[in-house]
Parts: structure tokens; sequence; C-alpha cells
């Protein structure tokens, strides 16, 4: 079966002296994994398009072993992502976010759209730490985890002082920090941030930029998620942590990036 779908290029595998196995995020199928003959060739119709990255439309053959790539067309190449060794980090953070999350052929919409869009925003140059943020907190729920964001945890109100709970799961309000001695307390643009990260599409936010400060804090939070409630470390994440400890060694000037840690944390999108 000859089939067209959409998708970006998650990951490559070299096989043989010619050939890459390509894992792919469908729009249509979800993930898919595909052989692409010849491909490590730069001189294969194959070789660009089957970068890391890149967004495209494809044709992979399929039959009952692993399908074949037959045909690509690049929609958008991602060439400030690949060239970049900043977006790089932590646009492989988000990739390979959504390859361990997303189960082998099976269509998830929402995750692929949080994925465009993820990588949309790197290109075009906006804080790459802060959309990896939004990634995270979209995906939590394909972790099982799907924390109460939208009001306390324990009593449902809406209003008052609030602050972060594990225990609890979500949001926890004043009248209820009691059950949970170890709250992480939140100001209203923590909270809001918070909320925004997890339920505002990424193409709907603006150019939204936060202090260092900040987006550690928020970090902190979905680490502790990722890490401690559902034993997820990822190999990207290493460099990304590398990289801030010592961006000399690998050129990577974070100074450029410096409007990413000027406060400008009014946001203004709808969060309904």
């Amino acid at each position: 079966m000859l089939n067209k779908w959409e998708g970006i290029v998650l990951k490559t595998q070299p096989y043989g002296e010619t050939n890459k196995i390509v894992t792919f995020m469908t729009r249509e199928a979800g993930k898919v994994t595909a052989m692409a003959r010849g491909a490590k060739k730069p001189s294969s119709r194959l070789a660009s398009v089957t970068q890391p990255f890149t967004y495209g439309s494809f044709l992979i053959q399929q039959g009952r072993g692993m399908g074949t790539v037959q045909q690509g067309e690049p929609l958008e190449s991602m060439r400030h992502i690949r060239e970049d060794i900043v977006a790089t980090a932590y646009a492989s953070y988000a990739v390979e976010l959504v390859d361990r999350l997303i189960e082998s052929e099976k269509a998830e919409p929402y995750a692929f759209e949080v994925l465009v869009q993820a990588l949309r925003a790197i290109e075009e140059g906006y804080d790459p730490e802060a959309i990896a943020l939004f990634v995270e907190w979209k995906m939590l729920p394909f972790t099982g985890v799907q924390p109460i964001l939208h009001e306390c945890a324990s009593c449902s109100a809406v209003d008052g002082e609030f602050a972060f709970s594990f225990t609890q799961g979500g949001f926890l309000c004043h009248r209820c920090f009691h059950q949970d001695p170890y709250i992480i307390r939140l100001t209203p643009t923590q909270l809001k941030l918070i909320r925004m990260f997890y339920s505002v599409p990424i193409e709907k936010i603006g150019k939204l930029t936060l202090k260092k400060e900040t987006k550690k804090f928020i970090k902190k939070i979905s680490t502790t998620i990722y890490e401690e409630q559902t034993g997820m470390r990822l190999k990207s994440k290493s460099f990304i942590e590398q990289l801030e400890r010592a961006p000399q060694l690998f050129g990577a000037n974070f100074e450029s990036k410096k409007e990413a840690s000027e406060e400008t944390e009014n946001p203004q999108a709808d969060e309904n």
C-alpha cells in the first residue's frame, strides 16, 4: 500500500553503507518507521528530505515488514534549527520527548500539532527554552499525568492564592495548603504562565519572552513530574545541561538570546 503522509523526521539510523532507517511523526498515522534506500548518498533525492527536523510530505510504501520511503518533498527544512546549536539542542529535546511518548502507528493529531508548532516557533527565532517548556507541559497527558490547573485540586476553588502540589496532582488554593507540607507557592504570573504552557496553543502565544529565573522555576516543576513521577530521563536533556554549564565549549552564544532573559511576563493569550 502506498501512503502519502505529512510528517516530521524525528530521527535517522544508518543501515548498511547507503541506507537510512527513518522515524517520522506523521499527521495521519502517528509515528512510523521506514527505510530510505540510498539516502546516505549526497546525490540521493532522499538525502536532504530525510534529515532530522525536516517537515515534509512523504510517499511511503508499506507491506508486511518495514515500509520504504519512495519519495519526499520538504514543506519546511528547519535550516535555522540545524545551524544553531542552541536551537538544535532544544528542538532535539522536543523531538525526543514526542518520540518517547507516542506509540508507533497510532494517529495522534494533537501531539503532531504540538511538535509542528514548536519546531516552527524555534525556527522563527522564538526562545527555544520557552518553547521546550511548552512541549513538556502539553505532552504531560501522554505520560498519564493530567495535572489539575484550572481550579484547586482539593476543594475546586478558583480564587485565592495558589501553590503547586505534586502529591495532590495540581494546584492547591491557600485554604488547602495544609494538605501538602511541600507545596511550591506561585505568584499570579507563575500561575497564569503554567496554565498557558499547558492549555494555550503555541501559535497563539506571540513573541513571549521570559526571565531566566522564571523559566528555571517552571522547568523545575515539570522536570520533577517527568523524572520522579514518570521516570523519564532524556539524552537530549543531558546535552542541554552541558550547554548551560559551559556554552563556550560548544561555541554557543547565549548572549544572542538575551531578550529571552528579559522580563516581559505579561501573557495576554486567551486561555479559553
